[in-house]
């Protein structure tokens, strides 16, 4: 079963460290030609380690479509 929350990231803010990445425990986050990081929603189980390692706040949680 699919956890409740998965993190989007804000692609405008993004400064494509890839500190999101080198700490996501499922691989669920890559960085994409050097420009942002994206998410693999469906890998994404929601811990929120990218969100608080993240140096300019760009991650955060989000529901997914029909979680209660």
């Amino acid at each position: 079963m699919k956890s409740k929350k998965y993190a989007r990231v804000d692609e405008a803010r993004c400064v494509a460290c890839g500190a999101c990445a080198n700490v996501c425990p499922r691989g669920a986050i890559s960085v994409l030609h050097g420009c942002f990081a994206r998410v693999d929603s469906e890998i994404c189980v929601g811990c929120g380690l990218c969100g608080k390692t993240c140096p300019v706040g760009c991650i955060s949680p989000v529901l997914r479509e029909g979680a209660a």
